[in-house]
């Protein structure tokens, strides 16, 4: 017989599943694609004190809401790709026109390890040659908590 417990952590794990499109959410890889550095607050920080160019990928009304501060908006939209490292770039719709040039440091970055916009964003500029490009894997939510600036 199930207890009144397991029947409701059985209930709360269907609604999930159900929220999520049947699937956890899958994390992005924890290392950066070829040709582009995995990067942490601090680094971003500093970089951006030097000239880099934040791009922040999610959609125009998540960043219309907050964003880092001094970020430029660069929505990877429509992803219709599959949230896979091994991803087909030709599914998705990325412009780059707002980032012609190839020679600046780029920090591209999203919602954190789930969000899989940034990750796509930075192998699609690596792919197109640009040659600074950094990943900021962890995001506005780790920026917030570090209680950082935003806009």
């Amino acid at each position: 017989m199930r207890t009144i417990k397991q029947t409701f952590i059985t209930f709360v794990s269907s609604l999930f599943m159900v929220a999520s499109g049947g699937a956890l959410a899958q994390e992005t890889p924890a290392a950066a694609p070829a040709g582009v550095k995995l990067v942490e607050a601090k680094a971003v920080q500093d970089l951006q004190a030097k000239g880099a160019v934040l791009i922040d990928t999610r959609r125009a009304n998540e960043f219309a809401e907050a964003t880092i501060k001094g970020a430029i908006s660069v929505p990877y939209d429509p992803e219709k790709s599959a949230k896979d490292a091994n991803f087909d770039a030709a599914e998705d719709k990325y412009d780059l026109s707002k980032i012609a040039d190839k020679n600046k440091d780029y920090v591209v970055f999203c919602n954190s390890g789930t969000c899989w916009k940034s990750y796509k964003a930075a192998v699609m500029m690596a792919k197109a040659g640009y040659k600074n490009v950094h990943w900021y894997r962890n995001g506005v939510p780790d920026w917030k908590a570090r209680k950082l600036p935003m806009e």
